[in-house]
């Protein structure tokens, strides 16, 4: 759906009086519901992403991912939706992928203190016999045969085909955010840190490679 609002209706919204969960896409002039979109906003040091959508000052969205947001840079869209003269450059994409695993990674540490994150090869392989599991986490550096373990004891389930495999992080970045030394392996149980979780990682998924990432899906509990 192609949007004729004016500039100044980027952050509002297109249709006043709406529900706010819709936002025009600076670069392609698509509505789309805000949770396909990221809120950039102009701080002290430039051109920064709102993934909370909260830092003040007029916004600008850019659907959420790589491609898109490479163009509004090449295209010099922050200029001209600003109206103001702003130098980005294509680190911004970096710094923007920074954020969405730190995103991430923060509602997995959330999820493990609420006691949602069975991790270790034996409690992820128990969770997967007992347990409503929502997702199996991977670090990206796993030797081949544990992960190929529990692939067999996903495959034994009925609802296999419903647990997001999560294969995106490392040892180090999952030590980090559940609070012990050489993560390898998770489960995921279900509850809302998780929804959360999902969400996020689903998030990151799509800026990466665009459309509909196979992490997790819904949306975020706030």
């Amino acid at each position: 759906m192609l949007a004729l609002t004016p500039n100044d209706e980027l952050d509002a919204g297109p249709r006043k009086g709406g529900p706010g969960t819709e936002r025009l896409c600076a670069v392609t002039r698509a509505v789309k519901p805000v949770d396909d979109l990221i809120r950039f906003v102009v701080g002290p040091e430039g051109v920064v992403p709102d993934l909370k959508r909260k830092l003040p000052g007029r916004g600008l969205w850019v659907t959420a991912d790589r491609a898109t947001l490479k163009d509004a840079i090449s295209k010099n869209v922050f200029a001209r939706g600003f109206k103001r003269e702003i130098r980005v450059t294509p680190e911004l994409l970096d710094q923007t992928e920074r954020l969405l695993v730190r995103s991430a990674l923060d509602a997995l540490a959330i999820a493990g203190k609420s006691g949602l994150v069975a991790a270790g090869f034996a409690k992820a392989e128990a969770a997967m016999t007992r347990d409503r599991v929502v997702g199996l986490i991977h670090a990206s550096d796993a030797r081949a045969d544990g992960v190929s373990k529990l692939a067999g004891a996903l495959r034994r389930r009925d609802d296999a085909a419903e647990v997001a495999v999560i294969k995106a992080f490392t040892t180090a970045q999952l030590d980090l955010a559940l609070g012990r030394s050489n993560v390898v392996h998770a489960a995921l149980l279900a509850g809302p840190a998780n929804d959360t979780f999902l969400a996020r990682f689903a998030r990151l998924e799509r800026f990466r490679a665009g459309g509909t990432g196979q992490g997790g899906t819904g949306r975020e509990r706030n």
